[in-house]
This record gives C-alpha cells, sequence and structure tokens, in this order.
C-alpha cells in the first residue's frame, strides 16, 4: 500500500485492496459490494443495525443513506429508535465528561462507553413519547412493530430523525426486540391504563412479502444481535441472501451469532450457495463511515 498526499477516501481503500484477505482488503472488498450492491436496482438492500450505533455517532450517516435511497428494509433495536428520539425531541449525546460512574449516576448522567445521556433529556423523551402513543392508541389498539415505527416517525418534527425520513420515503423499519429498550418501557407503562398492543408476528407478514418480491438481497450487518438475525432469518424464506457485508467485533469461538462468520449462514440456507459474502473485524463507527465515503465515490464516478 501506499499513502499519497491528497488522498480522497476511496483512494486510500483501493490501497488497502492491495493487501489481500487481511483487515485493509476486507474492508476494500466491502466497500466495493455496498457500491455493487446499491448501484444494481434489482438489488434490495436489508440494514441491519445493532449496538450504539445512534449515540456512536452513526445517526446521520443512516439518515443520509435512507433519503438518498441506498436503503430499502432498515432493521434496528429498540435502543438506537430510543435514541434518534432523544435527539428528536431535543435531546444529545455528550462527550468530555469524565467521572466516577456512581458520582455520574447522583448527577442524572447515563454512560455508554465514552459517550454520555442526561437524565433531563430522557425525561422530555418519556413526556413526548407518552403524547404521541396517546395519538396511536385513538387510532388503534392493535398495532405491528412496523406501523407503529412509522405513526411515530409521521409525528415527529426533527428533520434530521431516522424514524421521520423513513417514514417519508416509504422504508420500512423493523424492530423485534423493540420492547428491550426505554421506549419499550414507556410502551409498557403507557399500557397499564391504556389499551394499545404490538403484534409482532404481523411484521412477518409484510417482512416476508418484501423478501419475495425482491430480485437479490444484499445484508449489511453492523455488529450482530437479534437485528442480524431477524434480516438473515427472513430471507431464509427464499433460500437466503444472494450477499452479505458484516462488520463486527465479536468472535466465533463461542457459537454465538453475533461473532458467527457469514458462511456459517450458508448452512442454514439463510445465505445462497455462491453468495458474495464480506466480514470485515473491527468499529463499525470507524469502518462504516469509511465505506459509505467510498462506495458513495464509485458510485459518482
Amino acid at each position: 500500500m501506499e499513502v499519497k498526499e491528497n488522498m480522497s477516501v476511496l483512494d486510500l481503500i483501493e490501497e488497502m485492496g492491495k493487501s489481500g484477505v487481511l483487515g485493509a482488503g476486507r474492508v476494500s472488498k466491502a466497500t466495493q459490494l455496498f457500491a455493487d450492491s446499491i448501484k444494481d436496482e434489482d438489488t434490495s438492500i436489508f440494514l441491519s443495525v445493532a449496538g450504539p450505533m445512534v449515540p456512536g455517532g452513526l445517526r446521520k450517516i443512516i439518515f443520509d443513506l435512507i433519503n438518498d435511497g441506498f436503503v430499502d428494509v432498515l432493521i434496528t433495536s429498540g435502543a438506537n429508535i430510543t435514541h434518534d428520539l432523544v435527539e428528536s425531541f431535543g435531546g444529545g449525546h455528550y462527550r468530555g465528561i469524565s467521572a466516577d460512574d456512581e458520582e455520574l449516576q447522583k448527577h442524572g448522567m447515563g454512560r455508554i462507553g465514552d459517550v454520555y445521556t442526561k437524565s433531563h433529556d430522557f425525561e422530555v423523551f418519556e413526556e413526548k413519547i407518552s403524547e404521541i402513543l396517546s395519538k396511536i392508541a385513538e387510532k388503534k389498539k392493535i398495532i405491528s412493530i412496523r406501523e407503529f415505527l412509522f405513526e411515530i416517525g409521521n409525528m415527529i418534527e426533527d428533520e434530521n430523525s431516522i424514524l421521520k425520513i423513513a417514514a417519508e420515503k416509504g422504508v420500512p423499519i423493523y424492530a423485534p426486540g423493540i420492547i428491550d429498550s426505554m421506549l419499550g418501557l414507556q410502551l409498557w407503562m403507557f399500557t397499564q391504563d391504556k389499551e394499545l398492543h404490538l403484534d409482532a408476528v404481523g411484521d412477518m407478514h409484510e417482512l416476508s412479502d418484501i423478501v419475495f418480491d425482491a430480485k437479490k438481497v444484499t445484508a449489511v450487518l453492523l455488529g450482530g444481535g437479534l437485528p442480524k438475525h431477524y434480516a438473515l432469518a427472513s430471507n431464509l424464506l427464499k433460500g437466503g441472501v444472494d450477499a452479505a457485508i458484516q462488520v463486527t467485533m465479536d468472535r466465533s469461538e463461542t457459537g454465538s451469532l453475533s461473532g458467527a462468520p457469514l458462511e456459517e449462514a450458508k448452512s442454514w440456507a439463510k445465505a445462497k450457495a455462491g453468495s458474495n459474502l464480506v466480514t470485515v473485524i473491527g468499529d463499525v463507527t470507524i469502518i462504516f463511515p469509511m465505506m459509505v465515503a467510498g462506495a458513495r465515490e464509485i458510485i459518482a464516478r
């Protein structure tokens, strides 16, 4: 590899591609596959997002991908949805704070690595989401998770919200683990004296139609967990994904899904025989912005 003056991100990634199948080479392969999938009108892109990616700085990147038509399905955790809403309601994610965790708790601060939240922001979140839940409950008593998130997105005023842009662009958001989040907790509290039921099975009716209607599917898996499995397992209905990119720091030795090599998915028919699979081991918040920047350069050529 050679690093030159005034290199673009893509220039650097293409140099990284000269390193074979080590980490740098995999970033190059993943970037090219991502760009090829976006450019292919017959390919639907399923983006799964696990871990604290909104607090970790990827909110605007995911927003822009949806806004530009580069994502067809978003699958994520309830936590990322919650943090998107926290920012939509005027809250934030803060840096540069250093204190003992017990002291942080006393001062109404929560910690995600070296990113911090304020309990006041969550108090505002609780107030605002309760108002939205009341409006939804006036319209429907039973609603799928995807419809639920669509309704919330339509009621948000923040022009930088992932939920809002997905609703505007008609990109479905699936969050099968939504109850395991602050949003899920608020929903449970709301249902103590009001009626509103989430129909998780209802999502599968729609998602299966998307899978069967898609000519080809590329899954872009940021982190592992439930979002990764939901993206792959939904495609089992048609023999698996045609291509997949995985960016993870989890290891395969424990047998967990999060660290499982993508090739393992072939044994379950979650990835097709001959599918194009690229795994990059590393921090999503470092690697994915590079991939997106590189892919955008390729598309703009």
